[in-house]
């Protein structure tokens, strides 16, 4: 499954990558993220890897992610996995004005050996690119609150 999701956010790109590439951020702005560990490689570069650990309600979940391109802030690309399911995700950031910056997201969800998830998404599609859209929107007030 393919989609894209973007947001206008109302800082120049230059705050808005120092924002994202700072991972001490991660929590303050995507719901659920308990704590980001760098696992293996130079952290943020090509082939770096890292646990993501979340917490759902009752439901702990793990996550790695592995970064594939660091070429910000045209591209910061990497894959996500947990569970039987990885996402690909190509985050880019564009200049608007001095002051605003689009930040665009390309997603491609793949879904191997994970029943309920595969039920999920031939249910429910848009279940995933909503879950997207929400930490944008996170990002963006979080982003937008910083002097």
């Amino acid at each position: 499954m393919k989609y894209t999701c973007e947001i206008e956010i109302n800082q120049p790109v230059d705050k808005v990558i120092e924002l994202f590439d700072n991972p001490d951020n991660l929590t303050k702005w995507m719901e659920g993220l308990e704590s980001f560990e760098h696992v293996s490689g130079e952290p943020g570069q090509p082939g770096a890897k890292s646990l993501l650990k979340f917490k759902m309600g009752k439901r702990k979940m793990e996550m790695t992610e592995t970064v594939t391109v660091r070429n910000l802030p045209e591209e910061f690309s990497g894959y996500y996995e947990m569970d039987g399911v990885t996402n690909h995700i190509k985050n880019k950031f564009s200049a608007i004005s001095n002051s605003k910056t689009l930040y665009k997201t390309e997603n491609e969800l793949v879904i191997k050996n994970n029943l309920v998830m595969k039920i999920f998404a031939l249910l429910m599609p848009g279940l995933f690119k909503k879950q997207s859209m929400k930490y944008l929107e996170s990002f963006k007030k979080f982003a937008e609150s910083q002097p």
